[in-house]
């Protein structure tokens, strides 16, 4: 017996360098786990922190496309407080509103007309299947777009803008939704007419589609509110800019089930596997000027924080921004003086530049502030 102790030993002591390495490793794996938790913390508490007082996403430069100039340094400081929470402006989440005017605030209005009017104006005079259909005051209201932009006209006559809204609501009647869409679709992915390079539909503001995505960026909340008619913007929009379909507000026709006929919709019930929603060619609202904030009312329920338009009919939208009680608002209106790049017009920009200034609302140079409009690929045809 005393012989084999000597051997037991010798056993025992070659299993322990083996139970020691198993230690070893088991308190590697601890301290692995341990320091990855106390990274995701420092993680969390740094994102949060840069959170609460200023946008992580305000970091490098999220308007690229801007110059130095007055809405790229107030939009950037007034962002940097409202969502600062040891900031007296700081402004919580859901209260974060934006909202937009669509040609010639996000997207192009001249070329040398707005791009719905340009679709009317295909619609009624040009189209196969329905230029034969069309009724005069419709083909009336084409040959003004017409004029406009053959050049036989210097500017729209008075009273165009209801009265082609009221005959564009007709230009689809009784057509689905989404053969509405589909034809919209269609017509935008031709050439713009005036631009090397440029789509129809391709035609937004670049340093525009870097605002949106700056403000969302920094969780505001974007409505479109658009004299255009609501469903063409929608179709403009989709896949291009990051704005959904519920908050695109418009000007209105009235929609109907397909089998409703002239029964009022309190009568009729919608019929499953039957109906389809059609356009029932009845103009609700032109959603211009003192509409667009009945609209923002009704829709938004809020009074927004920031207005971004470029016309007379961004007016009252713009004001009710900045008589905003509960926070600061502030209004940015462009200015169509880009004559080389775009279809601009001086005159009337210096005009505008005017009125910005005694309603205090803030102007925006196509010309002297952005680096580029469309792509420095697009080109303005000469």
């Amino acid at each position: 017996l005393m012989d084999n102790q000597p051997e037991e030993d010798h056993l025992l002591d070659i299993n322990m360098p083996d139970k020691r390495y198993k230690n070893k490793m088991l308190c590697l794996i601890i301290f692995t786990i341990i320091l990855a938790i106390l990274s995701i913390v420092f993680i969390i508490l740094y994102v949060t922190e840069k959170t609460k007082n200023g946008s992580d996403k305000s970091e490098g430069d999220p308007l690229s496309l801007w110059n130095d100039c007055p809405l790229k340094t107030k939009l950037v400081e007034f962002v940097k407080k409202v969502v600062n929470k040891e900031d007296q402006a700081f402004v919580r989440e859901e209260n974060r509103i934006a909202v937009f005017d669509f040609d010639g605030t996000l997207f192009q209005e001249t070329d040398p007309v707005y791009t719905d009017y340009k679709l009317f104006k295909y619609r009624v005079l040009d189209d196969a299947d329905y230029k034969d259909k069309a009724t005069e005051d419709q083909i009336k209201v084409a040959r003004e777009i017409e004029a406009v932009m053959n050049g036989t006209l210097s500017s729209f006559p008075d009273g165009l803008d209801l009265r082609h809204a009221r005959a564009n609501a007709q230009i689809f009647k009784d057509m689905t939704i989404e053969e509405t869409d589909a034809y919209t679709k269609k017509f935008l992915q031709e050439p713009a007419e005036g631009y090397n390079n440029l789509l129809r539909g391709d035609a937004f503001y670049r340093p525009m589609i870097e605002v949106v995505n700056y403000l969302k960026a920094n969780n505001f909340t974007v409505y479109i509110v658009s004299g255009s008619d609501r469903f063409t913007v929608r179709s403009a929009v989709e896949g291009k800019l990051n704005v959904p379909k519920h908050n695109i507000i418009g000007s209105e026709a009235i929609v109907v089930a397909s089998h409703q006929g002239d029964t009022d919709g309190f009568d009729y019930t919608f019929k499953t596997n039957e109906d389809v929603l059609i356009n029932k060619g009845e103009l609700v609202v032109k959603n211009l000027y003192m509409n667009k904030v009945h609209h923002i009312i009704r829709e938004i329920g809020q009074t927004p924080l920031l207005s971004f338009g470029n016309s007379n009919g961004d007016s009252s939208m713009a004001n009710y921004v900045i008589s905003n009680k509960q926070h600061e608002g502030l209004a940015f209106m462009l200015l169509c003086d880009d004559t080389d790049r775009e279809n601009g017009n001086i005159e009337k920009a210096n005009s505008f530049k005017a009125k910005c200034d005694e309603n205090g609302w803030i102007s925006v140079s196509m010309r002297d502030d952005w680096k580029t409009i469309y792509g420095y690929e697009v080109t303005r045809k000469k």
